[in-house]
């Protein structure tokens, strides 16, 4: 007659074996997040790389770009540039101001022809801002360093070029979008453009690195949570096409926005193509817009 042998400490072995495994898996992963978190969000190029000169970047555009200083309030020096058609630096205002805040990669220098397109077909001049650790600003670039630069650049446009709140719409694209919708919940801007943005980062985390839990993240730049608070009239701006942030989180967030809202759809445009692609469609949506929260 056979026997049944059995090991029965081996299932066990095999268990701690797993737990150890998984401990080791998780461990790493946290480790891996807390070093590299923001290099995985934040794509700062540094001065000197990018064309610099203000007077060449605009040189037979019909526009004129200035250099602007200002510093955070934790003293941080910031620079951005503030675009204009020639015929408002001559006398010829829009009333409107445009505050723009880019995404995640490059520096303003990299935007310099999207800026010089805003700026001659929006009714409204165009300031774009580096944040800390981009272009030419000081420090490293962080989520709250990055609501500070955005107050900073609010200050220096009402403080010290006098411009009046109502006549400001705040315009972000991608991570930009995270940043203009924080600076929206804390002034009273005539408007917000939100374009092609997210609901949060560990949103896009579990999109783009579905092994690694939220919880881990740190970086939330949570739009989600703050967009219900946000009562001035508001346009969100994306694409099916959006191969960077899913078009459902774009959607997720013009949801939960409350009135007044509009939603501009772009189809077939890449993440980076949104002014490419729209063309003629986009412009007009901005212009009209821009045109009707400022009461021109």
């Amino acid at each position: 007659m056979s026997r049944d042998i059995r090991n029965p400490g081996r299932p066990r072995t095999l268990l701690r074996h797993l737990a150890v495994s998984t401990a080791v898996l998780f461990a790493t992963i946290v480790v891996t997040m807390s070093i590299f978190e923001r290099s995985l969000i934040f794509f700062p190029t540094r001065f000197p790389d990018g064309e610099w000169d203000a007077q060449v970047v605009s040189r037979g555009s019909g526009c004129t770009i200035e250099d602007c200083f200002f510093s955070a309030a934790d003293e941080v020096r910031l620079h951005g540039w503030l675009c204009r058609r020639e015929e408002i630096s001559e006398g010829i205002g829009t009333g409107a101001t445009v505050l723009w805040f880019h995404g995640n990669a490059g520096n303003l220098s990299d935007r310099a022809d999207l800026l010089l397109q805003l700026a001659t077909r929006l009714p409204a001049e165009v300031m774009i801002i580096d944040y800390r650790g981009y272009g030419r600003c000081g420090g490293r670039p962080s989520e709250a360093g990055l609501y500070r630069d955005a107050r900073a650049a609010w200050r220096y446009l009402v403080e010290e070029r006098g411009v009046a709140p109502g006549a400001i719409v705040i315009f972000g694209k991608s991570l930009g979008g995270a940043v203009a919708v924080d600076l929206a919940t804390e002034v009273d801007a005539a408007g917000l453009i939100v374009e092609s943005s997210f609901t949060s980062v560990p949103a896009m985390a579990t999109h783009h690195y579905p092994f690694v839990p939220p919880f881990l993240v740190r970086t939330r730049m949570d739009s989600l949570s703050k967009i219900s608070s946000i009562h001035c009239p508001k346009l969100f701006v994306h694409s099916r096409a959006d191969e960077v942030v899913p078009f459902t989180l774009g959607c997720e967030l013009y949801e939960a926005a409350p009135e007044p809202k509009t939603f501009f759809e772009i189809e077939g445009a890449a993440h980076n193509e949104t002014a490419v692609v729209g063309g003629t469609a986009y412009f007009e949506a901005l212009s009209k817009f821009i045109t009707t929260c400022t009461h021109q």
